[in-house]
């Protein structure tokens, strides 16, 4: 990742041995979402992201030089797959997520790629991806479904309207 854009921001590649961490943290992040509707399982949670585990894929999320969240993102032919991005609660709606969801839009962007991801419903983060420029492809039983098509490298931002 380019920190001369963010300093305060690192992607740090993850290595098979930091899964518990990871989980850990992944289960800090989702826990209240689903609590609100009735799905939290503890083991469910941790054998859901720990079953997709791919360290090639994986990198923690620092900020000022503490790791304070996870992002996965794996690659297809025509897209990358935003498969997990969570921050620790209590480092939540500082801008962390922002400039990582930059970094990763940046980078499909650079590959003429989308972005496609699902996101828990009732999860405050189907507003942060709406806010992001993302687009509501269709709903599953629990899950909302996005996508962010690619733009041209170099291309113009939206201006703000006042």
């Amino acid at each position: 990742m380019d920190t001369n854009t963010n300093p305060n921001l690192a992607l740090v590649a993850a290595v098979a041995k930091d899964a518990e961490a990871l989980v850990a943290l992944r289960i800090a992040a989702m826990r209240e979402s689903l609590e609100r509707i009735g799905r939290f399982d503890l083991a469910r949670a941790r054998d859901r992201f720990l079953d997709g585990f791919e360290p090639q894929f994986t990198q923690h999320v620092e900020w000022n030089g503490a790791r304070v969240g996870v992002l996965v993102v794996k690659p297809q032919a025509a897209r990358l797959v935003l498969d997990h991005l969570y921050i620790q609660p209590e480092q939540q709606g500082q801008g962390i997520g922002a400039a990582v969801l930059a970094h990763v839009c940046a980078r499909a962007d650079a590959e003429r790629k989308s972005v496609h991801l699902r996101s828990l419903k009732d999860s405050d983060s189907n507003r942060f991806y709406l806010r992001h420029g993302f687009e509501l492809l269709g709903q599953g039983e629990f899950d909302n479904y996005y996508v962010r098509a690619a733009k041209p490298s170099g291309a113009a931002k939206p201006v703000a309207k006042a």
